[in-house]
């Protein structure tokens, strides 16, 4: 299956969540942001969204500075 993640393509094995995706990739979720297919995924159905073929997926840190 692929997807696309922060513009580049990616190939996924078997079928993922999106916290599954975050896990295999070392993300903390409390850090981040995710966009799928233009929608912000709340952090409480990061486990529950199953990623499909052609999704566009945008991983988001946060940064602080000034």
């Amino acid at each position: 299956m692929t997807i696309r993640l922060n513009g580049k393509k990616r190939e996924l094995e078997e079928p993922m969540t999106v916290s599954g995706l975050l896990s295999a990739d070392g993300y903390r979720p409390e850090l981040i942001a995710v966009e799928v297919n233009l929608a912000i995924i709340p952090k409480k159905d990061y486990g529950s969204t199953l990623l499909a073929e052609g999704d566009v997926v945008e991983i988001v840190s946060f940064m602080g500075g000034g």
